[in-house]
């Protein structure tokens, strides 16, 4: 007799969700406020700078080559698919942080535009519900537990993921953890399935930004300065569910809501001076 251990995983998944947010206890501040107002943040800067460089040699000799060769490879039209289907996928989640946050009719536009998008829109192949009016936001669990009023704690560089902090890392393990694709995924033992979603969303975002973020590199004194402030402006817009056109800076943000094409309209802070060892 097989002994069925993914529930006891996925609790203990859960647990460590809990473990990291409890790190970050909410204080007397209102929600947002505690989540916005932390500025940079960035005690561990010295590490997060090293993984930071990490990640850009891979961004440069693996994700920019295969985005530049999958925007040359498949035609424009199928790219859209890619994308509508990729946030087809995570509409449930978004749903369910909707909910959480107390946002009728956010829940209710993803409720709709997942009823839609699934079965007049091929699986999700199409999106059927923006052109009517229900266009895509996002939502994840890191914004829920900032409205919950957890602050940010301190800003993280995670490898190959990119910018994070300690309460959106959490965010990603509880939103992680509850999605059915992830669910079906880990009971039928199909890690293929969640690693190759992983990659085709990282593509797929990161083919969207190219132009974006490689004008920002020009321009920046200071890249990782520039991408923290970016990440963070970014984040705030959402935990107030306001429009952005801030490029998300993760290859693996899940769910970015760009258009169909890049767009180069972007507004970031000035960078904040690389801080040296402390003394």
């Amino acid at each position: 007799m097989r002994v069925r251990r993914l529930p006891v995983i996925r609790g203990g998944v859960l647990l460590a969700t809990l473990a990291l947010a409890g790190c970050v206890a909410p204080g007397a501040n209102a929600p947002q406020q505690a989540a916005i107002d932390s500025g940079p943040n960035d005690p561990w800067e010295n590490t997060n700078r090293s993984i930071f460089g990490f990640n850009q040699k891979v961004d440069e000799n693996v994700l920019v080559p295969v985005a530049e060769g999958y925007r040359q490879v498949v035609p424009p039209p199928v790219r859209q698919s890619v994308h509508d289907f990729m946030q087809n996928l995570n509409e449930p989640v978004i749903f369910a942080n909707d909910v959480l946050q107390g946002q009728g009719q956010l829940a209710g536009n993803t409720f709709g535009r997942l009823a839609l998008n699934t079965t007049i829109g091929v699986g999700g192949l199409f999106d059927i519900a923006t052109p009517i009016g229900i266009p895509y936001h996002s939502n994840d669990f890191g914004v829920t537990l900032a409205n919950w009023g957890f602050p940010d704690g301190p800003y993280l560089i995670l490898p190959v993921l990119g910018p994070s902090n300690v309460r959106d890392l959490a965010g990603k393990i509880g939103d992680g953890a509850a999605d059915p694709g992830n669910i079906v995924a880990s009971n039928y033992h199909y890690l293929w399935a969640t690693v190759a979603r992983a990659a085709t969303e990282g593509i797929d975002l990161r083919s969207r930004n190219i132009e974006t973020l490689n004008d920002i590199q020009k321009t920046s004194l200071d890249y990782y300065a520039t991408i923290r402030s970016l990440y963070q402006q970014r984040r705030a817009a959402e935990i107030r569910h306001e429009g952005t056109n801030l490029p998300n800076p993760s290859p693996f943000g899940g769910g970015d809501s760009g258009s169909s094409e890049p767009s180069m309209s972007y507004s970031v802070a000035p960078p904040v001076p690389p801080q040296g060892p402390p003394r």
